[in-house]
C-alpha cells in the first residue's frame, strides 16, 4: 500500500516517529551528560582514566537510551495532538463538511492549538497535499499510522479504511476513536502521577552508592585504596558495577508502566 503512494506521484513523509534524531544542541548536552556519568564510574569504581576508555561504549548505550526516551515522549505528545485533531475532524464533519474537507479545516484548528511547526500540523498538511494530488485519505492515514508507531493511530487508520470501504458511519467512528484515545491518555496520566514518587525514589537510590563512597572517603580517607590498582580489587569492583547496572535497569523498568 505504501508503494502505491509513490506510484501515484506523491512523495511520502520521511519522518519516522519510532526513532529520534538528536539536534546539534541536544547532542552536545547529552554527550556531556554521558561523559560525566562515565567519568564518575571510572573514578568511583576504578580510579583510572584507562577504565573510562575501556567503558566508553557506555556513551553509545546512554545516547541510544536517551533517544528512545525522547522518541517515546514525542509519540505520547503526537497521540495527544492526534486525539485533538480527530475531535476537530469530527466536529467539522458534523458541521456538514465531507471527511476530506474536515481534515482540511482541522489544520486551522491544530495550527491555532499547537502551532504550524507541530508534528500534527505537519502531518495534516501532508494529508491535505496528498488529497490535492488525488491520493486517497485512507492511504494517507495508513502511511501516517505506520510511521507514527502509535497503536491508537494505527488502529484508527485500519478502522477508517474498513469503514470507508464498507460505508460506515464516519462521524460516529471519529467521535468514538477520540473518546477512546482520550480515556487511555487520562488513565496514563493518572498512572504517571501515582508512580511519580516511586520514580523520584528510584533516582535517589541510584545515587546512594556514590554518596556512600563519598561519605566514607571523607570520614575514613584511604579506606577503599585496597580495591584500586590491583587485579583482585578490579574484579571485585567490576562485579559491583555489573550488579549496580543490573539494579539500575530493573528499577527503571519497574517504574515504566504503559497503558
Amino acid at each position: 500500500m505504501l508503494k502505491n503512494l509513490k506510484q501515484q506521484g506523491f512523495g511520502r513523509m520521511n519522518v519516522d516517529y519510532g526513532s529520534y534524531m538528536l539536534s546539534g544542541r541536544e547532542w552536545i548536552i547529552y554527550s556531556a551528560e554521558a561523559t560525566l556519568i562515565l567519568a564518575a564510574i571510572g573514578y568511583f569504581f576504578y580510579r583510572s582514566v584507562w577504565a573510562c576508555l575501556v567503558l566508553s561504549p557506555i556513551l553509545i548505550i546512554f545516547l541510544k537510551e536517551k533517544k528512545k526516551e525522547l522518541a517515546k515522549t514525542r509519540k505520547q505528545e503526537l497521540n495527544v495532538q492526534f486525539k485533538d485533531a480527530v475531535l476537530s475532524v469530527s466536529a467539522n464533519q458534523r458541521a456538514g463538511y465531507s471527511v476530506e474537507n474536515a481534515f482540511r479545516e482541522a489544520y486551522r484548528d491544530m495550527a491555532m492549538l499547537y502551532g504550524t511547526e507541530s508534528d500534527i500540523c505537519r502531518e495534516i498538511s501532508h494529508i491535505v497535499k496528498g488529497l490535492d494530488n488525488n491520493v486517497t485519505l485512507e492511504r494517507l492515514l495508513y502511511d501516517f499510522g505506520v510511521r507514527s508507531h502509535v497503536p491508537d493511530i494505527m488502529q484508527f487508520a485500519d478502522v477508517f479504511m474498513i469503514a470507508k470501504r464498507s460505508g460506515g458511519n464516519m462521524t460516529e467512528i471519529l467521535s468514538s476513536t477520540a473518546d477512546t484515545i482520550e480515556q487511555k491518555i487520562t488513565v496514563d496520566k493518572e498512572i504517571q502521577v501515582l508512580v511519580s514518587a516511586k520514580k523520584m525514589e528510584q533516582k535517589i537510590m541510584n545515587m546512594v552508592p556514590f554518596l556512600i563512597i563519598i561519605y566514607i572517603e571523607l570520614t575514613s580517607k584511604g579506606f577503599f585504596d585496597v580495591l584500586y590498582h590491583n587485579l583482585t580489587g578490579i574484579l571485585i569492583m567490576t562485579v559491583c558495577l555489573v550488579v549496580y547496572l543490573a539494579a539500575f535497569m530493573i528499577s527503571k523498568r519497574l517504574v515504566e508502566i504503559e497503558v
